[in-house]
């Protein structure tokens, strides 16, 4: 499905992104994961071809994602609110992304239903613009937005920022089913580790660009081992700091 051949990003003198090769395969769930300024958002960036390589490239069933758009009809993708289009209210929003690939409005009010329960009453028929909504809410509009043509390739960074905690459990119900359904590849990035355990299968483990392990989590067998690289790398950071005073 995914290939990363020897892909590197800079910003200025720092490495945003080096990762020599990794392959995800069709139907995966994986999960990212790994501190701030790991390269998480870069590394999708890279991938959905919103940003230029320095070197090396991605492909998507064989596809370079820098020379061609055709992996795009099969791809959805949320990263933050910069891809909503804000002044349309969420159903104009979900019949242009319909229209978009080639979905009658029947068909898409046929698969927002199945987002009901997510939506908790609190997206449809507001009659207000997307960017009067709260943070939470956009996010919701972002993730169905992603899904709605029901792509083969699914990316979201942070799924579960702003929101409440039944509609975080909703989401890893769906992101499941949705994988197991369509036999699709799902790929998320999280800060909560807990959330990322209990839905990936597979884990990527990010530091400073590079991928550092890639863990096989079966019955969340990943948790003890990210949770013990995470409080490793807090304590580290916590003796830099003091280090620094010091001086």
């Amino acid at each position: 499905m995914i290939t990363i051949n020897n892909l590197q990003k800079k910003f200025g003198e720092k490495k945003a992104v080096d990762i020599e090769k990794y392959i995800i395969n069709q139907g995966e769930m994986l999960g990212l994961v790994g501190n701030n300024g790991a390269g998480k958002t870069t590394l999708f960036r890279l991938i959905l071809d919103l940003l230029k390589a320095d070197q090396g490239n991605v492909t998507i069933n064989d596809i370079d994602v820098s020379q061609s758009e055709d992996w795009k009809s099969f791809t959805g993708a949320f990263i933050d609110d910069g891809f909503l289009i804000d002044y349309l209210t969420p159903e104009e929003y979900f019949y242009f992304i319909g229209k978009m690939y080639g979905l009658k409005k029947e068909e898409v009010n046929a698969r927002i239903a199945t987002f009901e329960r997510f939506m908790n009453g609190e997206v449809m028929g507001q009659k207000k613009y997307i960017r009067n909504f709260s943070a939470g809410n956009k996010q919701k509009i972002g993730i169905i937005s992603a899904m709605l043509h029901q792509p083969q390739l699914l990316i979201l960074d942070e799924p579960f920022n702003f929101l409440d905690p039944s509609s975080q459990s909703i989401i890893k119900h769906l992101l499941k089913k949705y994988n197991e359904e369509h036999h699709a590849t799902v790929i998320i990035s999280s800060h909560n580790l807990n959330h990322t355990v209990d839905v990936c299968p597979r884990i990527a483990l990010l530091e400073h660009g590079i991928i550092i392990k890639d863990i096989q989590n079966e019955n969340n067998s990943a948790e003890k081992e990210l949770e013990a690289y995470f409080n490793i790398s807090v304590e580290e950071e916590i003796k830099e700091e003091d280090e620094v005073t010091q001086e």
